[in-house]
């Protein structure tokens, strides 16, 4: 038995007037989702639990099949696990964004989609010369970075009390109402933010940027803070192997957690000039090795934080055309029985730009699967479905065993 799990990360939206009244989902051409969909079961899936923030952590998590309520520890540990980062249990990790502030609000969370290389400099030549003892700066992909708080050498800092907003929650908004707070470090983070202001604006790198019509990275930016989590197995659980096709790093680090296999995909990026092709190809391969293979494409929640439907659309559709229908033939072609699971791992409106903790869309078919009611894979549609799943985790366990016995 072969599973594939397909997440077009933030696919789900509320009608746009830009689309004429339609979703993004409904608005886009996809021909083999359609045909999947006239033998599947629709349903929707409360991916963030209640008091939770509505976000890829929390959603990916459960949609593997783990509470977050129980082994949800914070978003960076998960970024860190991704990058090889060594933790002991009583350090602190957090994520830190290169973002953009102009006139004190929060105007870009990604400092213009900053390179990696641009970024790396940036994050290095900052930790030269900030001083507090324990803190290690750790440069990631593009705008995103790791801060790690070494229980060793800091005392035993806790950062249990304190509270942080992600950036791409707060654009448009003033930066002064959304400081790290709480506990009796926050004014530490206050003054890194503060001083990461002065050291970029004199930086060559944001020269540079500006002169060439790019957003510079005016501020470092802490948040998601956490420890690392102690989470079994997928095997140990489910009896059955797993690999990770991901760009990002935030879903690497849980599958390395859980004991999944992160493949590398060349030309595999967090935006519309992803290969898709390849998201595809390498996704048949893994299934001569892997029971479940898990697919996830982040271009759509990236154009829906840039509040653009077009390209939201396209990313589905080439979604579609690339990943869902080479991916639906192949293991049709292989003779042996196999499930196909797909859904957004949250909404991300175009409109506000934010993540919406609504319960997302799902479509599951394949062996005994089979749907009473032939319906189109959209929001309304699965809105309309008799399955409704409240505890986003259980998903998992009814997509491997449901009507299996």
């Amino acid at each position: 038995m072969k599973y594939v799990l397909i997440i077009p990360d933030g696919a789900a939206d509320f009608p746009l007037d830009e689309l004429d009244g339609h979703t993004p989902l409904e608005a886009a051409d996809t021909p083999n989702t359609d045909r999947l969909a006239e033998h599947a079961r629709l349903g929707t899936v409360a991916t963030t639990p209640d008091g939770m923030a509505c976000g890829s952590d929390v959603c990916t998590m459960a949609l593997l099949g783990y509470d977050p309520r129980k082994y949800h520890s914070g978003r960076a540990p998960l970024e860190a696990a991704a990058l090889g980062i060594e933790m002991a249990a009583a350090d602190w990790v957090f994520r830190v964004n290169l973002v953009t502030v102009v006139d004190g609000n929060m105007d870009d969370h990604s400092a213009g989609h900053i390179s990696s290389a641009e970024g790396s400099r940036l994050i290095r030549e900052f930790a030269e010369v900030f001083e507090e003892d324990g803190l290690i700066f750790y440069p990631g992909v593009s705008y995103r970075n790791i801060m790690r708080d070494l229980a060793e050498a800091n005392t035993g800092r806790d950062w249990g009390d304190l509270e942080t907003t992600p950036p791409h929650d707060i654009l448009g908004q003033p930066i002064r109402k959304h400081l790290p707070l709480g506990g009796p470090h926050a004014k530490m983070l206050q003054r890194l933010i503060a001083e990461s202001e002065i050291f970029l604006a004199q930086h060559e790198i944001n020269t540079t940027r500006s002169e060439m019509g790019e957003l510079p990275a005016t501020h470092l930016w802490p948040w998601g803070q956490g420890r690392r989590p102690d989470m079994p197995s997928f095997r140990s659980r489910f009896g059955i192997n797993g690999a990770m096709i991901t760009a990002v790093d935030l879903l690497a680090g849980i599958a390395a957690y859980v004991g999944f296999d992160r493949l590398d995909v060349p030309g595999q990026t967090s935006y519309h000039d992803n290969d898709y092709a390849a998201t595809g190809r390498h996704a048949i391969a893994a299934l001569d090795h892997y029971d479940l293979v898990v697919a996830h494409v982040e271009a759509p929640d990236e154009a829906s934080h840039a509040a653009d439907a077009a390209t939201k659309v396209a990313a589905i559709e080439a979604i579609d055309q690339h990943v869902i229908g080479p991916v639906h033939e192949a293991l049709t072609d292989r003779g042996e029985p196999w499930r196909i699971l797909m859904l957004p791992d949250h909404y991300t409106r175009v409109e506000t730009r934010l993540h919406e903790p609504t319960p997302p869309p799902f479509l599951m078919a394949g062996h005994k699967v089979g749907g009473v009611v032939r319906r189109p894979f959209t929001e309304a549609s699965a809105q309309q479905s008799d399955l409704h799943i409240d505890r986003g985790h259980e998903l998992m366990e009814f997509f491997l065993r449901s009507g299996m016995k």
